[in-house]
């Protein structure tokens, strides 16, 4: 084997990507040690997107103080390469910053816009945006006003909307955002489907977990809903309905209305980000994985991902994962060569959880030997 990538998710609460990648730098030596190994880590736009692209890309780490999700100052970091800025909401207006002040109503992304805007001021003009973990449900108008967007009441008087005062929007004004990101391309990495209101959308699906009750839900999802019928009077657009305009907060929709972004799936948009067709070129073997492979594995994640860039080009790719569970058989349809679990034996996922690293360890150790003793 000359040449190997490894691009495996994390397996959620065990093993993080970053780790993963970290154990195949150890193992390969031992067994291919004159193989080209690629470690690519990966992120779905939440926690963590950021530490994976500045290993990924060998990017610069930008350091800025911003405002949090209840406007106390907190430090937050980018990845910058060249001309892209790799950002991650979670660390600006992320749940874990809010600790137990759970408050979607009064919580608000406008330090996304700061990194953002600090982004674009140092030079960038192509912003990656991670979406997830937000502690917001400000439809994105804390982001946008960060970035020059004016929002106005009923009196004229401007003010930053948050969740709760979403419904107090009589007008929008966008044109000082526009000139700032003119040149700039905004990709968001957004995951989930969820329209921006109804009974599917950002607040009651999301809400409770930001601590949002019922009623609070109730007023959030007017909120949202009113700032829809905004966005068609002023902007002309209609995003309601949209998939993925619930994504965090209705981050989802904020993002397109407000900063001319789309919105794509978080493994694509890793892939392209890392420039993965190129780094097929001469590959052996592709190793992927996360905690779990099932029947939702085949639809958009980390795998079917991959698997949709390996199939056509012939190169075997093999999963090592934490489990096995039904419909995973669906991943050999999309180009999956064949998939391993690092379990070793019938235990809880509470006694196998801590030992999840050796498990890896070993199971990726035996994949190994097994090609060794094949090319022998």
């Amino acid at each position: 084997m000359k040449k190997c990538i490894v691009i495996s998710d994390s397996f959620k609460g065990t093993l993080s990507t970053l780790a993963i990648c970290a154990i195949a730098r150890e193992a390969f030596p031992a067994h291919f040690p004159d193989c080209e190994l690629v470690t690519l880590p990966v992120a779905d736009g939440g926690e963590g997107t950021v530490a994976c692209f500045l290993e990924a890309l060998k990017a610069q780490a930008v350091s800025v103080t911003v405002s949090g999700p209840f406007g106390e100052p907190v430090q937050a970091v980018y990845a910058r390469k060249d001309a892209l800025a790799v950002i991650e909401m979670a660390s600006a207006a992320g749940l874990p910053l809010a600790g137990e002040q759970r408050d979607p109503e009064t919580a608000t992304t406008y330090g996304v816009g700061q990194l953002i805007r600090h982004a674009v001021e140092q030079g960038c003009t192509d912003i990656l945006l991670g979406l997830g973990g937000s502690a917001t449900n400000d439809g994105g108008c804390g982001c946008a006003a960060a970035l020059g967007t004016r929002f106005y009441d009923t009196q004229g008087k401007s003010f930053v909307p948050v969740g709760g005062t979403l419904a107090d929007i009589a007008h929008i004004d966008t044109a000082e955002s526009r000139r700032l990101l003119e040149h700039v391309r905004v990709t968001v990495m957004c995951d989930v489907e969820n329209p921006l209101c109804g009974p599917n959308g950002a607040a009651w699906v999301f809400g409770p977990q930001k601590g949002a009750d019922d009623d609070m839900a109730a007023r959030l999802d007017d909120g949202l809903r009113h700032l829809d019928s905004v966005l068609q009077q002023d902007l002309g657009l209609h995003l309601a309905d949209l998939p993925g305009a619930g994504a965090a907060g209705g981050m989802g929709a904020g993002s397109i209305a407000f900063l001319g972004g789309t919105l794509r799936s978080g493994i694509e948009a890793v892939l392209d980000t890392v420039e993965f067709d190129s780094q097929l070129n001469g590959a052996d073997l592709v190793i992927t994985g996360e905690g779990r492979i099932d029947a939702q594995s085949v639809q958009g994640k980390v795998i079917s991902g991959i698997a949709k860039r390996t199939a056509p080009r012939n190169i075997p790719l093999v999963a090592i994962v934490g489990g096995i569970g039904p419909g995973a058989e669906a991943a050999y349809g999309l180009g999956l060569t064949a998939m391993f679990s690092i379990n070793r034996a019938a235990e809880s996922f509470a006694e196998s959880a801590p030992k999840s690293a050796e498990n890896y360890r070993r199971t990726l150790s035996d994949l190994l030997r097994l090609i060794k003793a094949m090319e022998a």
